[in-house]
Parts: C-alpha cells; structure tokens; sequence
C-alpha cells in the first residue's frame, strides 16, 4: 500500500520512495516540487507568498518563497540528495481574484511565480518544467517511485 505524504497549505514535506506526496488547493500558491532521480526521494513546499518580509514576528518558512525553497533543498540535501541533482518543477500561481469585483487583478500568483524563479536562479536549481498561471487551482502529486508529477485541475488531468 503506497504511503500518502500530505502537504498543506505553507507547509513543507519530503519523503523517499514509495511514498507519494500530494499538495491540494493551489490558487496563487506555488507547489514547488524537487526531486532526485539516483535516491528517490523528494518533497513539495506549497508556498502561499513571494517573501518572507511580508511576516510578522516570528515567521513560517515554509510559507515565503525566499525561505521555503532553501530549506526545502537543505532537507533534501539532509537525505542524500546533491543539489546539482534535484530535478525541480513548479506549479501554481494562477490568478484567483480579482479586487472589488473588477477586472483588476492582485497579482499574487503572479508575484509568486516571478519570486519562485528568482530564488531557484539565485540557488543555482534548474526549472525542468512548470505549469503556472491562469485562473484555476490545481492539486499536484509527486510520485517518488518515478518522478512524475500528476496535476489536477477542475477541467483536466495532465502529467508534468
């Protein structure tokens, strides 16, 4: 029976194989998904804001892209996996709102996408794929067996 690791929102997990990992609900969220291929082991952050200055007092890393991601390699990193290994995807960022019932967008997805992308190029992590944007959430399953990403949307089913 395959163990199911689950990720909340602005949570963090990793797991090895056979374990699969899902994170459920992500609107402007991103799903940041690492993975390597030798060990089998992974994990997901599901990241709710760009930057951990938006916090007040003591703050949840795995909330801010700025945090989360760096720990999340470190954790990986713990378990084995070297850094220049990590196969790392994203999902995530899509426009859920809009302000005072216009056609004016918040640009949290957005701003999410674009602080996702600048951490990973600072860390030297490589975006293999992603599938961010638009204005439907999405779940993600990492399956740690293969690799594979599934994500689900309310229209479709698709493997990245």
């Amino acid at each position: 029976m395959t163990e199911w690791i689950r990720v909340g929102m602005a949570e963090l997990k990793v797991g090895k194989a056979p374990a699969k990992i899902i994170t459920l609900g992500l609107g402007s969220c991103i799903g940041v998904c690492a993975y390597n291929t030798t060990l089998k082991v992974g994990g997901i952050a599901h990241i709710m804001l760009p930057d951990s200055s938006l916090g007040i007092g003591t703050i949840n890393q795995a909330k801010f892209a700025d945090t989360a991601i760096p720990l999340l390699i470190e954790q990986l990193e713990s378990q084995g996996a070297i850094k220049e290994q990590i196969i790392v995807r994203i999902v995530g960022g899509a426009e859920m709102f809009s302000a005072s019932g216009q056609n004016v967008h918040l640009g949290v997805g957005e701003r999410n996408i674009i602080a996702v992308e600048e951490i990973c190029r600072r860390l030297n992590l490589v975006l293999s794929a992603k599938s961010t944007g638009g204005h439907a959430g999405k779940s993600v399953t990492l399956d740690l067996n293969t690799g594979v990403i599934e994500i689900k949307s309310m229209s479709s089913t698709f493997i990245l």
